[in-house]
């Protein structure tokens, strides 16, 4: 009897030893967490209590029973007055949490989420899913597991106002169930703004009613497979079946979904680049008479060394015809009218200016309004298109290209190439989002392009993690947030759309949400690795490349090959083969020195190991390869 009782203590110790040894791994790092002593387990007999007769409080409170329907196959019960055993949603106006923050206290008789507002709640709830055990995410029933949460006190806010994600839906299109599931996976890491670029010169995807031919011919291409910008040009019998556009309502149903999550939908209509969509709909937008074709990824810039371009065909509207802002008036009426949000995006980046430059029109503007380059023409562009989006009662934002003759009045700039454009435009007194191509450009490899989908080039999960929105010396009040953007060139389902995503939006996630202070590379590292295990409970897909080594490969006084090994994680050993034979953790390992590439080696192949465990994935290199890549 006294060894069955000493036993019973003993595994009593054990058992809570073990849940308080379980790693608490919440994306993104809350502002302040404490853990406790035990566990509270949900059950069918836990009820849900909401403290308001506020109907956006039920609905979030409502969401917890989505979750737990799917995956416990049980749904719990909503009341009024509060009590043990229960689950809490409390509106709590006397918080110091602002209008997203909230507070969670969980402890074995109660959880309880505070907040002021109910997107606190909401976000509450997202951190508490995230302290389940990973089968919640599951889409079928889970059966014989204990539904535990920890015991902890959080306090969390966010640290800026727009933690916006870009969706490209114009390279390649997504049905409105496929942009739902994005909007979710948003949601989960407490994204708050949706850019939707919805034109370029691949495709126009909302409905304007006053411009038919805009979906009828704009939202269609040809269908092609392999890689984008390589593709042959399509023949004439081709058939234009291959897109499609959503129709005002369907948009409606998507900002009210966001709504429910607590996120806004800001549209992009990308101008006056990126628009031959719409001068296949309406060639006479065009400073160049002609029949124009939506584009199908076959070559349409000539891109430069030097970084800059030309294009092969007129993608740009024509600054110096009425008939442009006559049509963009119709566009941006629609589109204000149908969009909340109180900014509308008008795009400007990558303008190829060749064929204004070519433009009688063009250069009778310039005389006239005393413009002095073709820099200027862009401006007198966007100061028209600034004054058309504030009669519809919206302010205007713009890619930092906006900034370039001069930054009109009132305009917001997102900076994509790097910071600079966003310190400029900061310090003239303009709000900014900064989203530098450097960090946060989620549609570039995530490792070797011998193992990676082959995009422009590479950005590690690491340099991911380092963004950091707000520079030295500027005023914090003008540098609204930042946000990632996922280009859909070579994204052409949602599998690998996931694939890009994650789990480098949950770096950009953390750099918008947490403390800076609190940020810390080898800790998220191990956040990361507990949230994979929850991707394949959900069957969603995310890259390992942060287990992938980086190449380099440089050269010795003789000319013979030299390579290296970087890893972005701790902990890991490279393994190596010059034979053509697959390596294991027996083969030989690099350590400090660059390793001699023999003279008739084979193609290299390289993998990880952690603990004798394998966990990168095998790459081969060619000896060719190796050879271009040294500078």
């Amino acid at each position: 009897m006294k060894k069955a009782l000493i036993l019973a203590v003993f595994f009593t110790i054990a058992a809570t030893a073990f849940s308080q040894n379980k790693r608490i791994s919440i994306i993104p790092q809350p502002a302040v967490l404490r853990e406790g002593m035990g566990t509270f387990t949900i059950d069918a007999n836990t009820a849900i209590v909401v403290g308001s007769n506020d109907p956006e409080a039920k609905k979030v409170a409502a969401m917890l029973n989505i979750e737990l329907k799917k995956a416990a196959g049980f749904s719990l019960n909503i009341e009024n007055a509060p009590r043990k055993k229960s689950i809490q949603f409390l509106l709590s106006p006397e918080e110091p949490l602002g209008n997203e923050g909230y507070r969670l206290a969980v402890t074995p008789e109660m959880i309880s989420i505070f907040a002021p507002k109910p997107a606190g709640l909401f976000y509450g709830l997202q951190t508490l899913l995230q302290l389940m055990p990973k089968e919640i995410e599951s889409k079928e029933v889970v059966k014989n597991i204990s539904w535990t949460v920890p015991v902890v006190n959080i306090t969390d806010r966010p640290r800026f106002g727009w933690r916006g994600l870009m969706l490209d839906v114009s390279r390649h299109f997504f049905t409105v169930d496929e942009v739902k599931a994005f909007i979710d996976d948003m949601a989960r890491y407490k994204y708050n703004l949706m850019h939707f670029h919805l034109t370029d010169d691949q495709g126009w995807r909302l409905e304007i009613k006053s411009l038919p031919k805009l979906t009828e011919v704009g939202a269609w291409n040809v269908k092609k497979t392999g890689r984008f910008n390589y593709f042959s040009t399509p023949a004439a019998n081709e058939p234009r079946d291959f897109g499609g556009f959503y129709t005002q309502e369907q948009m409606k149903e998507l900002i009210r979904y966001a709504k429910d999550r607590f996120i806004n939908i800001m549209p992009e209509i990308d101008v006056p680049g990126h628009s031959l969509a719409a001068i296949a709909s309406y060639p006479d937008l065009s400073c160049t008479p002609g029949t124009y074709k939506v584009n199908s990824g076959e070559p349409i810039m000539d891109w430069h060394d030097n970084g800059t371009f030309t294009a092969l065909i007129d993608n740009a509207l024509c600054p110096s015809n009425e008939k442009v802002y006559s049509f963009l008036d119709k566009v941006f009426t629609e589109v204000a009218a149908l969009f909340p949000f109180e900014y509308i995006h008008m795009g400007g980046d990558e303008c190829a200016k060749n064929f204004w430059e070519k433009s009688a029109e063009v250069k009778a503007l310039m005389q006239r309004e005393k413009l002095k380059d073709m820099h200027e023409v862009q401006s007198y562009f966007v100061g028209r298109v600034s004054k058309i989006i504030a009669t519809k009662g919206k302010k205007m934002m713009g890619w930092d290209e906006i900034l370039e003759g001069g930054l009109v009045k009132d305009a917001s700039v997102m900076s994509w190439r790097g910071l600079k454009g966003g310190i400029e435009a900061a310090q003239k007194g303009h709000e900014v989002v900064m989203t530098p191509n450097s960090h946060v450009y989620i549609d570039l490899m995530q490792g070797d392009a011998a193992i990676e989908p082959i995009v422009y080039s590479s950005l590690r999960l690491k340099k991911t993690y380092a963004f950091e929105p707000l520079p030295e010396g500027i005023d914090p009040k003008l540098i609204k947030g930042g946000q990632a953007n996922l280009w859909t060139e070579q994204i052409y389902n949602t599998r690998h759309m996931q694939y890009m995503l994650w789990p480098r939006a949950m770096a950009v996630a953390e750099a918008v949400w947490s403390p800076k202070q609190s940020r810390n590379w080898n800790n998220f590292v191990g956040r990361v690795e507990d949230h994979f295990g929850r991707f394949q409970q959900a069957d969603r897909k995310y890259a390992p490349s942060m287990y992938d080594p980086a190449v380099k490969v440089s050269k010795d006084a003789k000319g013979n090959l030299l390579l290296d090994f970087e890893s972005e994680i701790d902990g890991l050993t490279v393994h190596y083969s010059f034979d053509n034979s697959f390596p294991d953790y027996h083969y030989p390992a690099y350590g400090r020195t660059s390793i001699p590439v023999p003279v008739d080696a084979a193609p290299i192949k390289v993998v990880t190991y952690r603990a004798g465990t394998q966990v990168g994935r095998m790459m081969t290199i060619s000896v060719e390869d190796l050879r271009k890549r040294v500078k």
